[in-house]
């Protein structure tokens, strides 16, 4: 199955929980290419964000907290990066700073812009990777380079409880 297929297949594994919901940018409308592995998924799991990251990542942790298992979705790691409050002192620390009472579980999907056939530009192609690896300590970052490794992080992300 090629990389894109694989996403479909794993968005639809965690559609099946009826604890998930997901949230982002073009989830419900076209936009980008991350609207393709989800528009067959129900309408009702899906909730279109405005463009306001760090409100959305604070809204997927409320939602966590609140036992549902949000899959926040943000089109590239370019606007990720304005939610790093939110991931690096709000859920990375919440277990800790709640003394093990909250456990938020949110699963945070992004993608590397694509440089080819045309540059999007310097702000859209960026892989923060690494960075958010060093910034945060109790949340799983993890980098699906190749399709065969999609299922089984989408699964094991489902059965962790960490985010």
């Amino acid at each position: 199955m090629t990389y894109v297929q694989e996403l479909e297949k794993a968005m639809s594994m965690l559609a099946k929980d009826g604890r998930t919901i997901f949230l982002g940018q073009a989830v419900r409308s076209t936009g980008t290419a991350i609207y393709h592995t989800l528009k067959h998924l129900p309408e009702k799991k899906r909730l279109e964000m405005p463009v306001a990251e760090e409100m959305q990542l604070g809204i997927s942790t409320g939602l966590a907290l609140k036992g549902f298992i949000p899959v926040s979705i943000f089109p590239r790691w370019d606007f990720l990066i304005l939610a790093t409050n939110q991931i690096c002192n709000h859920l990375d620390k919440m277990e800790e700073m709640s003394s093990g009472q909250f456990k938020p579980k949110v699963i945070i999907r992004t993608c590397v812009g694509s440089t080819n056939p045309l540059m999007p530009g310097p702000q859209h192609c960026n892989d923060y990777t690494e960075a958010f690896k060093l910034m945060c300590k109790n949340i799983d970052i993890v980098k699906l380079e190749k399709a065969s490794d999609i299922i089984p992080a989408y699964q094991k992300a489902m059965e962790s409880e960490r985010s």
